[in-house]
């Protein structure tokens, strides 16, 4: 094989690392050196090539050879079928698109060396997908007979008859294309040969659904194509497979003007047969009018109209396909004599370009000097597509903008450099349009485009745009890395609005609002608009049924704007209105959304107050009703609360004692809903007053500490005091130690079942004795003989934090005189000093997880953890000589109290409450971002204080 010397210096080093990169991955492969100026052309014109090679390193020396590549269906097939045969799914599909990468990777390298004309390149891609398309559909088919019987019909065995649309039709697709794909089956009836058959229409949509995701799901190895099913009848709302009888109905009285534009090119793909020339004979009259048309001439009139349209708003000047002069243009000029002239011409009845160029020229509706010289700039065109795509198998028909691709485009269509490549284009193109623009008489009005930011909106919405086009409307203000992330998006969202069943009404209001969406994030954040036009997109995708909400956001523009500021700022946010849209609602009255700064006492009454007066509407009895209203009302606080922090009205501390009082009034109802449900089913324990539960709830953790964060769980422990002969009073009577595990269980199940509106909260009960193994609700004797002969140094840790949140005042009281006699017992301070930190090792060692994103700001050396357990240590080691170190159960409170008992000085006390506080903070941030690690540049003078507070209390223990 003759060398290929590269003229141009950036892809020859391009090829040379590639090359070096492949020969490190794979070190046999430097056998090839003597073809090593060829390899580095290929590669450096090719990341497609490359990517191959490394993952099939036997690729290289197939592109190597003299082997032709074949260029027949037959061919293709004969070399799939052996891979297909016998394979399950899993196993197809991996072998259709190992096979498929490697031959386009033949194909390109033969492109991109120029060793093969591009009419032979056409030629060979769409066998090859022909033989991809059918290999699949033959295997299926067998497995789907196998399994379902035989679709019987008057010719025999019924194929699903598999319609090539476009370029695939033409036998021209381009390289890395989509295809466009309609399926149709003769008769209606039922399978044959199984035990169990079903209706043709399920054997065939079974089977053109496992087929089109063979060809069409992305794995590991790619996929095969991108299917497209659009443009079968009645579009996405129509059936995936259509028997003959109701396609044939379809096109004789609903085929609009495109569709026969589209179906100019239409080729079934199956071998011949009686079913194949049915379907022929249905679409052939459709096409081809025997009379000429004059409502032809007008809709084709009114595309081309809509070519240079859409030319002129979207500025297509880099776009080989769809820009003036592109390939569009060519193939509107054929097809237009084909829709004129074809029913009185079967010469024109052809699907390749060529072929219809030719017929064109022979019936002299064009010179052949014009027709040969439009076939000339129609493969120019091609081959500059093909290298477009075959750089990086990438669906493009954009010019490059970087300096790489466009010295590859020169280098591999001939030019000494990309400018004289331009030249050359901008030459084939003026002879197309020239041409175009003489087809049909038509005036192409210019005017004066509305160019404010808000008409920029409104066009990036409404108009098919190119990720190059839409950033060339909105750059400036938005950044284009920016403007690309938001067209991914507005192109994902689109489609699958295209998909949804949204009513005309909800349609026309979400093209209103979109609009107004973009420009108000243009107008509030532009470097931000990206990340927030994602988290507004997963709130309107979730109300897009829901036209009360859209015209909520569209006829208030201040709901729009504070929904808006509340994405950009809070990720968790934007999930919650996302998964419960009625917090929209709460958005109408942002008076409620700025919190006062109240103490922690303050807030539960107010939270009490709120909560009675939303729950009398509804009926005690009635469970569910109540579970939602519960549900609803914590949603509601939270946004609340999280959007005062966001706005910085509240400090961290009232951020958490507001999120704590919150949980403790939900708590308290459903303690009062579980009891009046437990004692209907089985009465109430004997030994008890008119006015007692004999119960309580032992808050643990950020619960106990009046700590909780957004999406905080509860740590319980429940407890009860009920002597051992006591018993209910109901007809279905219990010992109270069971009654009060019915008691807890009823609880667990009304803060944990999910309903519409999400679980109240999640909870975690494994800090009662014995974890759990143990009993759900515990004796407060059976607690204390636990805590004080079984617990670990860990657990008297945790009871640190721990508080009663609601039950019985005087087993509240009891709960917390034996908590203050656990944690003032006399203790070994070295030893425990050596146990705490000893626990914050393995702590350490399981949970850290620190990653170039930043760091965990609870696990890290110097993090909040940190901080909690010198409090715990102090409490654990010294309350036995100062019992107030026991009084309070949060970490800020605890340090005040060490400080006074002289264990902390003022400054070292005053760190570590500022570096508590700021740690939590950004941790609550980090929280309403949805991020878990921080930015450790600005926290490494805190957490080196917390560093040197720790190794001055544990350096002893840990030296040992």
């Amino acid at each position: 094989m003759p060398t290929t010397k590269l003229k141009n210096r950036i892809i020859q080093k391009k090829g040379e690392q590639a090359w070096q990169s492949l020969c490190e991955r794979h070190p046999h492969l430097s056998e090839f050196s003597e073809h090593e100026e060829t390899i580095i052309a290929a590669l450096g014109c090719s990341e497609f090539i490359f990517r191959q090679c490394l993952a099939h390193p036997t690729l290289l020396s197939e592109c190597l050879s003299k082997k032709p590549v074949v260029d027949t269906v037959d061919a293709f097939s004969n070399a799939l079928s052996p891979l297909l045969a016998g394979q399950d799914e899993a196993g197809l599909t991996k072998a259709l698109r190992v096979f498929r990468n490697q031959h386009m990777a033949r194909i390109t390298w033969l492109d991109m060396l120029n060793q093969q004309t591009i009419e032979t390149s056409l030629t060979q891609v769409s066998a090859l997908a022909d033989a991809l398309i059918l290999g699949a559909y033959n295997s299926l088919y067998q497995q789907h007979c196998q399994r379902y019987g035989v679709p019987m019909g008057e010719h025999g065995p019924q194929p699903m008859l598999i319609l090539g649309m476009g370029k695939l039709g033409g036998k021209e697709l381009n390289f890395s294309s989509d295809i466009d794909l309609i399926f149709v089956y003769p008769e209606k009836g039922e399978t044959e040969g199984a035990k169990k058959p079903i209706e043709n229409q399920q054997f065939f949509i079974k089977l053109a659904q496992k087929l089109t995701n063979a060809l069409n799901k992305i794995t590991t190895d790619g996929q095969v194509y991108r299917v497209d099913m659009r443009l079968r009848p009645f579009g996405d709302s129509g059936p995936l497979v259509m028997h003959m009888a109701a396609f044939e109905d379809y096109y004789q009285e609903q085929g609009r003007h495109w569709e026969r534009f589209a179906m100019i090119k239409a080729r079934v793909l199956n071998p011949p047969s009686p079913y194949r020339q049915d379907v022929e004979n249905i679409l052939r009259p459709f096409i081809f009018r025997r009379y000429l048309d004059f409502t032809t001439i007008d809709a084709l009139r009114e595309m081309k109209g809509l070519i240079a349209s859409e030319q002129r708003r979207r500025q297509l000047t880099s776009n080989i396909k769809l820009g003036a002069g592109g390939i569009r243009e060519i193939e509107f000029f054929a097809q237009s004599f084909q829709l004129i002239h074809g029913g009185r011409e079967p010469a024109l009845q052809v699907k390749g370009l060529k072929q219809t160029l030719q017929a064109i020229a022979g019936k002299n509706l064009a010179s052949e000097e014009d027709i040969g010289a439009l076939y000339r700039h129609y493969l120019f065109l091609r081959k500059a597509e093909h290298t477009l795509q075959q750089m990086n198998d990438e669906q493009t028909q954009l010019l490059p903008d970087d300096d790489m691709r466009r010295a590859i485009v020169a280098e591999v269509m001939g030019f000494e450099d990309y400018d004289a490549f331009l030249e050359g284009l901008a030459d084939v193109c003026d002879s197309v349009h020239i041409m175009f623009r003489g087809l049909i008489d038509n005036s192409e009005d210019s005017h004066d485009a509305d160019d404010s930011v808000f008409k920029r909106c409104q066009d990036a919405w409404n108009l098919s745009l190119s990720p190059a086009e839409f950033s060339a409307l909105l750059c400036p203000p938005i950044h284009p890395d920016d403007a690309d992330a938001i067209y991914t998006r507005f192109m994902a969202f689109r489609d699958k609005l295209s998909q949804s069943r949204l009513g005309q009404r909800g349609r026309d209001t979400l093209n209103k609002l979109m609009p107004e969406v973009l420009y108000v994030l243009i107008e509030q954040a532009p470097q931000k608009a990206r990340v927030v036009l994602d988290r507004a997109l997963s709130v309107i995708s979730a109300i897009t049924g829901r036209t009360t909400y859209l015209d909520l956001l569209l006829e208030n523009p201040d709901v729009l704007k504070q929904l808006l500021k509340l994405c950009d700022r809070s990720q968790w946010i934007a999930d919650q209105i996302q998964r419960f849209p009625l917090l929209l609602d709460e958005l109408l009255t942002p008076l409620y959304l700025q919190q006062q700064k109240t103490d922690f006492n303050q807030s539960l009454s107010v939270y009490r107050d709120e909560l009675r007066q939303s729950l009398m509407r509804i009926e005690p009895e009635d469970v569910e009703m109540t579970m939602d209203a519960w549900r609803q009302f914590k949603l509601c606080q939270q946004l609340r609360i999280a959007a005062s922090d966001i706005s910085g009205s509240l400090p961290i501390a009232s951020v958490s004692d507001k999120l704590t009082a919150l949980a403790e009034v939900m708590l308290e109802n459903v303690l009062a809903s579980a009891w009046q449900h437990t004692t209907e089913k089985y009465g109430k324990p004997a030994h008890l007053q008119d006015d007692e539960y004999g119960f309580a709830i032992i808050g643990y953790g950020k619960l106990g500490g009046y700590e909780l964060g957004y999406g905080s769980d509860l740590d319980m422990v429940f407890i009860h005091n009920a002597p051992r002969d006591s018993y209910t009073n109901g007809k279905r009577q219990l010992d109270a130690n069971q009654f009060y595990i019915k008691l807890s269980q009823r609880m667990m199940h009304l803060l944990s079942t999910k309903t519409l509106f999400g679980q109240l909260y999640e909870t975690d009960l494994r800090l009662r004795p014995s974890g759990n193994s143990g009993l759900l609700s515990c004796h407060l004797q059976g607690f204390i003989k636990y805590q004080k002969e079984d617990a670990w140094t860990w657990e008297h840790q945790a009871l640190v934090r721990a508080r009663g949140i609601t039950g019985d005042s005087n087993l509240l009281d009891d709960f917390e005189a034996a908590r203050k006699d656990i944690l003032c017992q006399h203790r070994d301070v070295n030893k425990l000093a050596a146990e705490v930190s000893q626990m914050r090792k393995k702590m350490r060692e399981h949970l850290l997880s620190d990653t170039d994103a930043g760091i965990d700001l609870k696990q890290c050396n110097g993090g909040i953890t940190d901080i909690e357990f010198i409090a715990q240590f102090l409490v654990l080691g010294h309350a036995s000589n100062n019992a107030a170190l026991t009084r309070y159960p949060d970490n800020l409170r605890i340090i005040d109290a060490a400080r006074d008992a002289n264990l902390l000085s003022d400054s070292t006390s005053q760190q570590l409450q500022d570096a508590y506080l700021q740690l939590r903070d950004r941790y609550h941030q980090l929280t309403l971002a949805d991020h878990r690690f921080a930015d450790q540049s600005d926290l490494s003078d805190l957490r080196a204080e917390v560093k040197k507070v720790w190794s001055e209390i544990f350096s002893d223990a840990e030296s040992t």
